[in-house]
Order: structure tokens, then C-alpha cells, then sequence
């Protein structure tokens, strides 16, 4: 299905699992099928979540979106932080019913578009817990790992450069997988891994990749963290080179509701392929907790 954001960009949105038609479970009745959202990263799409689509939608209502420019919803001439809560809350207004509740669960810019949505009437009324994968909330560039020199200007100036390259990444070469599995993966994450993400991402058009890396690279959602007032989990790589585990640890500070904090050994940027039971696990969890068991009292 289609949901028009406040721009009238036309986001494209997959629903499923049992009751997928939108407003089937008004108010979490009573046997209906719990929701879960998904917002994916930077130069990735909804075939990102593919492990956890899989294994949540046999008993959860699982919603999945493109974020505009990426997979199948259209590019739009700007791009910002505040567009993308725009369009989580026609996300969550089109397939929610009034007042009906999900997990909302966002790796890297997926997490930042929940950050920036954080605030709003239609995120307040939807979420019951969130569970933030690989994202920060500022400092994204001078805080990268990507380049291997110590920080300070010269590695932000090569690492903005870097990211915000205009330069088709081609077809998914040998070495294409080599230097994507460097910058967003851990050492031993598996090949179907690593081909995986690599085809995900070179998929994403240039012009969309350069326009997004310049909203992360002045991001600052430092004050939107503190305006999550709903129960989250956080979950980051100790490897991870683009989102360090500096920014989980100071997202996990700032929360209202920190519920935990979860850093896994050797694991990199891509948690939610790479730990695919871990993050299928904690969504379970958080459904449970505060989906489930309200529903139950």
C-alpha cells in the first residue's frame, strides 16, 4: 500500500502477518495480532528487515516502509530530519487504527527518523516502546570510525568526503563486498551477510545517497532524545564504524525509559542482519512487555 506524507511524497509501505489489512485491530483488541514497524537505515530498504519480517509475521502484524528516495518510494527535491517523521506518522496514521499501539523498531537513520518524531501527536499516540538499532542522535561524521586515523578535522573532512561521495558504487564486485563489509560489518559476519547488504545498498541511487549523507552530517536530534517518553531498547555493535557505540551509550543516557542497553562483541553497523535472532528477539520482548501484557491487565 501507499501512505501520502504532509509533502504529498507517496511513501511505499508493506503490511504483514495475520490481520495486515490496516485498522483490522482497532484499540490491540483482545487476540488481534500486535503491530511492529520498521524503519530502515541510509541507502537501505524494507528487503533490510527481511530475517525479522520473517519471523515476526507469523504472529504479529509487521509494517515495513521505504524511506523516500529508497527502495520504491519516490525521491523528493529536500530532504531533512523533520520529513522523516513526517512520513514514520503517515506511516504509523495509515496503518494503525486511532489509538492502536506498536513497537517501533529503526536501525540507524531509522532510529534518528523515530528520535525525530519523537514529539509528535500521531508517534505519541501510536508507540508503546521502540527499539533503536546502530543510529546517533549528532556528531555522526566526526564521531565515524570509518576512516582508521585519529580523530579530529582531517578524519572528518576525509570521512564526510567519503560518505557523501557522488561516485556510482557499480555492480557488487568482489571488491565492492570487501569494502562495504569493512565499513558496516563486523570481521566475521557471514558471506550471505555481506552479499546481502551489498546488493541492498548498491541499489540505492547516488543522487539519493549524497542528499541524505548531508542531512546526517549536520544531524542533531540531541534534544529529540529526551523527548522519547516511551520505554526503549538500544542495541549496537561494539565494531561498528559508522554509528560507534559512543552514540548508543549517550542515547542510552539521555532516555526518559532506557529499558537497555545492549552492545554486542565483534558485531558491526548492520545488527539487524547480522544478530538477525537478537533483534528479532528484543522486539518480541518489547512487544510482550508493553503491548501483551497491557492488553492482558
Amino acid at each position: 500500500m501507499t501512505a501520502r506524507s504532509a509533502d504529498g511524497t507517496e511513501l511505499h509501505v508493506e503490511v504483514y502477518g495475520p490481520d495486515s489489512a490496516p485498522g483490522n485491530a482497532p484499540d490491540n483488541a483482545p487476540g488481534a495480532a500486535p503491530a511492529v514497524v520498521l524503519a530502515h537505515g541510509w541507502t537501505c530498504s524494507t528487503a533490510f528487515w527481511a530475517a525479522q519480517i520473517r519471523a515476526l509475521s507469523a504472529d504479529h502484524r509487521v509494517i515495513a516502509y521505504d524511506q523516500r528516495g529508497h527502495g520504491r518510494t519516490p525521491a523528493s527535491a529536500a530532504c531533512s530530519a523533520d520529513l522523516l517523521a513526517d512520513d514514520l506518522e503517515a506511516v504509523l496514521t495509515a496503518t494503525l487504527a486511532p489509538g492502536e499501539k506498536a513497537v517501533i523498531a529503526g536501525h540507524s537513520m531509522g532510529g534518528m527518523t523515530i528520535m525525530a518524531a519523537s514529539a509528535r501527536p500521531a508517534f505519541r499516540d501510536h508507540a508503546a516502546a521502540v527499539l533503536l538499532c546502530s543510529t546517533g542522535s549528532s556528531r555522526l561524521v566526526a564521531e565515524s570510525t570509518v576512516v582508521p586515523i585519529r580523530a579530529g578535522r582531517l578524519r572528518t573532512w576525509l570521512t564526510g568526503h567519503i560518505l557523501g561521495s557522488r561516485a556510482p558504487l557499480g555492480p557488487v564486485t568482489p571488491v565492492a563486498r570487501r569494502i562495504l563489509k569493512y565499513a558496516t560489518m563486523g570481521a566475521g559476519s557471514a558471506p550471505h551477510m555481506v552479499e546481502a547488504c551489498a546488493r541492498i545498498v548498491h541499489a540505492c541511487p547516488r543522487r539519493v545517497r549524497h542528499a541524505w549523507s548531508n542531512v546526517l552530517h549536520l544531524l542533531d536530534l540531541d534534544h529529540a532524545v529526551r523527548e522519547l517518553r516511551v520505554p526503549a531498547a538500544v542495541i549496537v555493535g561494539s565494531a561498528d564504524r559508522m554509528t560507534p557505540p559512543v552514540h548508543s551509550r549517550r542515547i542510552a543516557e539521555a532516555l526518559p525509559q532506557c529499558v537497555g542497553l545492549t552492545e554486542l562483541p565483534g558485531l558491526g553497523h548492520m545488527t539487524p542482519v547480522e544478530a538477525p535472532e537478537l533483534v528479532t528477539g528484543t522486539i518480541r520482548d518489547l512487544v510482550t512487555t508493553h503491548i501483551a501484557m497491557k492488553e492482558g491487565a
